[in-house]
């Protein structure tokens, strides 16, 4: 299983904004600790923003931040949520598929328990596990001048 651009970005907004928990952090904050464009991070932001995850602040005094507890983001959860337009393969899409085998193919639900199978072990996973007692990632995520935090 592949994961996307945007589902990737999007797990780096969330342990950024988690690991700076305690202030309003910017997109170009992000885009540069991330090592990503901020017109990417623009559209991710959104769809997080819309889904809960994140508070956005318009403004000159505006910014992001965690939409919620990290312990109540699961990482299954985001996964799910931002995956959900993208097929595993063709025979999984709506339209465009052409395979002649979908009637008859055991693959696909072999494919089907597959995902499922890795959705679940990410449902144990919340953000504050990836965030909590991880100096190295507080390291590279707080900018200097922040270093107070954790």
């Amino acid at each position: 299983m592949r994961i996307t651009k945007r589902t990737n970005i999007a797990m780096r907004v969330l342990m950024f904004c988690g690991v700076n928990q305690d202030r309003l952090v910017t997109k170009t904050e992000i885009a540069r600790r991330c090592n990503t464009s901020e017109s990417h991070l623009a559209q991710v932001i959104n769809q997080l923003a819309q889904l809960g995850y994140l508070d956005t602040q318009r403004g000159r005094n505006g910014g992001i931040r965690l939409g919620r507890d990290m312990s109540q983001i699961v990482i299954g959860d985001v996964f799910r949520a931002l995956e959900a337009d993208m097929p595993l393969a063709e025979c999984f899409a709506d339209v465009d598929n052409t395979c002649p085998l979908i009637d008859a193919c055991r693959l696909r639900h072999a494919i089907a328990d597959a995902a499922e199978a890795f959705y679940a072990r990410l449902d144990r996973v919340s953000l504050d596990a990836l965030i909590c007692d991880n100096a190295p990632l507080a390291q590279l995520l707080v900018p200097e001048g922040c270093r107070h935090h954790r």
